[in-house]
């Protein structure tokens, strides 16, 4: 996930938080942390394990079921100094937790960044693929598995989505355009491919040939303004959108190259990211430090 070019430099955490998914049904409200985390991204892996960035070190945590002392599950502090995770999605198929990791190149000007798409063993935390983004400063944000169980990738600096194939550990780039500069959230939803852009607050749509080639982006207008869209997950037949500059969490029901807004909570501290689970809606606040749910609207 994203918040801003600048916040980009604040170092992240990612601690995993475990409840049954009866559990995860009703409203949480759970303090990621201290007081000066920030969670970033977050989901659902098997088990009812509730996966969230943070602010505060580099490490995975899990909190078993029943427990409330978190347990160090990755360790990633052997990497450079100022190293963070964004984006994570949990792929029960194949057991894994894919990871955004990013690490500031030091003595730049502007913040420079190298990132690499990382992922793990869901069960052991025992690293698997590690791919570095090409260019000497990009933003491994957010990703998505698709119909053919491809894993695309946002690149939100300098504005890229790359697409890793079911079985490789190297992704090869799918679209690059100048209206991805800005690039976070990605999901898609009945067969389709949509971004979001947290610069310009932005959605599309990604039209895809006979042939399987990616066009150029197709912008939906939407009926109400969403203010830096980030993290998106589709649920419901919607796109459920974290609004990390208004504080909302926004439902998107797009019909052509039009959607309708909906909101489904406000007043947050600065969400950043969403993972819809049954009739329940995580949320990552970010400026809060916690993670909390609410009810998925009918």
């Amino acid at each position: 996930m994203y918040l801003s070019y600048t916040r980009l430099l604040a170092a992240c955490t990612v601690l995993v938080f475990s409840m049954s998914f009866a559990q995860a049904t009703f409203a949480a409200d759970i303090l990621i942390g201290d007081a000066k985390s920030q969670p970033e991204s977050l989901t659902m892996a098997p088990g009812g394990v509730l996966i969230v960035g943070s602010a505060s070190s580099p490490f995975v945590y899990k909190v078993r079921p029943g427990s409330s002392t978190a347990e160090k599950f990755i360790d990633v502090s052997s990497e450079p100094a100022g190293t963070f995770f964004f984006g994570m999605l949990a792929d029960a198929s194949s057991n894994t937790l894919w990871t955004c990791q990013l690490t500031p190149v030091p003595n730049t000007t502007p913040a420079q960044r190298h990132t690499a798409l990382r992922s793990f063993d869901l069960t052991t935390g025992a690293p698997k693929i590690r791919w570095n983004l090409p260019g000497d400063n990009n933003v491994c944000n957010d990703f998505t598995i698709g119909p053919d169980k491809a894993l695309y990738i946002t690149d939100t600096i300098p504005g890229r989505i790359f697409r890793l194939p079911a079985g490789a550990s190297t992704a090869e780039l799918y679209l690059k355009d100048r209206t991805l500069f800005g690039v976070d959230g990605i999901t898609f939803l009945n067969g389709t491919l949509y971004v979001n852009n947290v610069f310009f607050n932005k959605l599309y749509r990604i039209p895809v040939d006979a042939a399987g080639k990616p066009g150029t982006p197709v912008d939906i207008w939407m009926d109400q303004p969403v203010k830096g869209p980030d993290g998106m997950r589709a649920a419901n037949g919607k796109l459920i959108v974290a609004e990390n500059g208004s504080g909302k969490i926004s439902a998107l029901t797009v019909n052509g190259d039009k959607a309708s807004v909906t909101v489904i909570k406000d007043g947050l501290n600065t969400p950043t990211g969403v993972e819809p689970v049954g009739d329940t809606i995580w949320i990552a606040e970010r400026g809060a430090g916690k993670a909390l749910s609410v009810p998925m609207p009918k």
